[in-house]
């Protein structure tokens, strides 16, 4: 086993008593977005960590333009060079001067995370968001010109060409539109698969599709007919993008392979060279179609030659290796913790009221990969891991170490969740939630034994039942249900009207709550399915839950926020804890052990919501720096 190379304990690479926590070397989050400024060395970044960024390619000098309220989603640079917008998950679009890096305006109109922009012309843009509505806007006022309604579920992919838009997302379509009349001129498919991204090659008159079942479908751009279906990736297609040079098309998916297609004969020509922290969704192309430019997981640029060769990643990486952006924290009655974060490291930690440490910071024997899902058993002593690159590690606990990893290699796309079972023959069994919506069963020892395939999409999360041998789930798909470990469907929750992201059994075992995009939550009878309570939450997108007792129940949203919510009176109380999104919720004893995508674990009082102690391994945001996008107008700011 390999350790990290950092010390052990609560300094990891941006410690607040650092240089590094007040500079801006890096984005400190997965990046979302990379696109070069046309005539300039320089190029524009978007991340998870709200931060917009530029890079120079000559000098590697990064530099730190402002911060969303929330996560950065997209990047767009207009084709003249003159501009460039931002797509936040604070629902709002920033427009910024590309040559000063100053903001100029917000557009304020979605309702749900904004996803995807494009500029028409000088004066007009559009924008696709979560919400199902894509929003044409002028660009000199910020008012919206036209609202386009008609896809069924999230938009997130947004191209133009030629006084049409084309659109793309959840709802299994492409649609393509009026941008004069607003009118919906074509609508493609329903496919069988969710149609993440889209693409529009001007030079040979196609539309490409990137789709989650791993294949490219490419379109004709006059009719909308099936010019060629490439089975590409072994897994979903996250990123597609046509050369502005030639109309060759790259496309990046969850197998962890970026490949370059000759756009007129789509044939393959090349495979890019591989960076293990390559992120799918952050691909572009460099203005002239002579270099191909993306993001990492560890908040660096990298760019690659048409050949594929990787010739740099900018962004520095000397102090520490990635970002701890905390995904999932794992609490036991003891005291002892386990994380799991996007710099693919393991941290087993102890937090109490009375003070904190990081026992030990383990990187798996196959290298660092972003991981999603970590649990900690101790009945069965065991912590296991899951990694974007569809691997799961297993450990087992040595006092304060983790040590005899066994690495299994599942084939199922990223991992999302994973529970521990404690039921007689299935005892120390790992249930693991895969991106292909399988479940697999895998032994201590390191074997899958078995598959659970009920999920039509990625499977979100899943709980166990405290006594009896069956499990609950959630998905992309929309779908909760709850399941024997052999495999047997036992019931469908029905209620939620969107993607579902977690869900947990009551101690006592006789109820589940579930929380989803739709804003609200939801408590079930687990064994006759009967919906008991829905809870509106407000208008912040709900990532995680858990019960804090059979009565009460903790939600962690996207804002940062913990909610209390009391289901006797089904009163809520809210408090902003973390500067990130609240991405993992666990008891600790009596206790809520709650993870921040900010770095940090905060220890939670359930009923008061206060805040006992914080464990802080990485503070995300630079010192000094607050919300700094801003709409000018007459001479007053205004700040979001």
């Amino acid at each position: 086993m390999t350790t990290a190379p950092m010390p052990r304990g609560r300094g990891d690479a941006f410690d607040s008593g650092s240089r590094e926590a007040d500079t801006f070397l890096r984005h400190r989050g997965p990046v979302t977005g990379v696109a070069m400024i046309p005539g300039t060395s320089h190029l524009v970044s978007a991340a998870y960590d709200s931060a917009v960024a530029s890079f120079d390619l000559v000098t590697h000098e990064a530099q730190l333009l402002g911060y969303h309220r929330h996560l950065v989603n997209q990047i767009a640079v207009e084709p003249n060079g003159r501009r460039f917008a931002t797509c936040s998950s604070d629902y709002t679009i920033g427009i910024w001067d590309a040559h000063s890096g100053k903001p100029i305006r917000v557009l304020l109109g979605h309702a749900d995370d904004a996803e995807a922009f494009v500029f028409i012309d000088d004066l007009t843009g559009a924008s696709a968001s979560r919400d199902r509505r894509i929003l044409i806007w002028d660009l000199t006022t910020g008012a919206i010109l036209r609202v386009l309604e008609g896809h069924e579920k999230d938009v997130l992919s947004l191209t133009y060409h030629d006084g049409r838009l084309y659109s793309s997302g959840d709802d299994m379509t492409l649609r393509v539109w009026d941008v004069a009349s607003g009118k919906l001129l074509r609508t493609i498919g329903p496919f069988e698969n969710e149609t993440d991204t889209c693409a529009v090659d001007t030079i040979n008159g196609h539309v490409a599709l990137g789709c989650d079942d791993g294949c490219i479908r490419v379109l004709d751009i006059a009719d909308g007919s099936l010019v060629k279906e490439i089975p590409a990736h072994g897994s979903g297609i996250k990123k597609v993008v046509a050369s502005p040079a030639n109309g060759d098309l790259v496309s990046a998916g969850y197998d962890q392979r970026v490949l370059l297609w000759d756009g007129a004969t789509l044939e393959q020509k090349a495979s890019l060279e591989r960076h293990p922290s390559m992120w799918e969704r952050s691909l572009n192309w460099s203005p002239d179609g002579t270099r191909l430019i993306g993001g990492t997981f560890d908040g660096t640029a990298i760019i690659w030659s048409t050949d594929g060769a990787l010739e740099q990643e900018i962004g520095d990486q000397t102090i520490a290796k990635g970002n701890a952006c905390l995904n999932e924290v794992a609490g036991a009655d003891s005291g002892r913790i386990a994380t799991c974060s996007d710099d693919g490291y393991i941290r087993l930690g102890r937090l109490s009221p009375d003070g904190g440490e990081v026992l030990e910071t383990v990187e798996p024997l196959a290298g660092r990969m972003l991981m999603n899902a970590v649990t900690l058993d101790e009945a069965s002593g065991l912590v296991v891991a899951g990694a974007h690159n569809q691997k799961l590690h297993i450990f087992d606990i040595d006092g304060d170490s983790l040590t005899n990893e066994r690495e299994v290699a599942l084939g199922e796309g990223p991992i999302n969740s994973i529970r521990v079972a404690h039921h007689s023959e299935y005892a120390g069994e790992s249930f693991v939630a895969c991106y292909s919506g399988a479940i697999v069963r895998v032994v201590r020892e390191g074997h899958p034994v078995g598959r659970i395939n009920l999920h039509e999409g990625a499977v979100k999360s899943l709980c166990l039942h405290p006594r009896e041998a069956l499990g609950v789930s959630c998905g992309a798909d929309g779908l909760l249900m709850s399941w024997t470990f052999d495999g047997r469907l036992l019931q469908r929750f029905l209620g939620h009207t969107a993607i579902i992201n977690d869900v947990d059994i009551s101690p006592s075992g006789d109820r589940l709550v579930s929380v989803s995009r739709d804003f609200t939550v939801k408590v079930f009878d687990l064994e006759s399915g009967v919906l008991l309570q829905s809870i509106e939450a407000g208008h912040r997108s709900l990532k995680s839950v858990c019960f804090a007792d059979d009565g009460y129940v903790v939600v962690g949203d996207y804002w940062g926020g913990i909610i209390g919510i009391d289901l006797e009176s089904e009163t809520l109380e809210r408090r902003t804890i973390a500067q990130n999104g609240i991405s993992g919720v666990s008891r600790a004893d009596d206790l809520v052990a709650a993870c921040s995508y900010d770095g940090s674990v905060y220890l939670v009082r359930p009923k008061t919501l206060e805040v006992a102690n914080t464990l802080c391994v990485m503070r995300q945001h630079v010192a000094g720096w607050a919300t700094v996008l801003e709409e000018i107008d007459n001479g007053n700011v205004v700040r979001l």
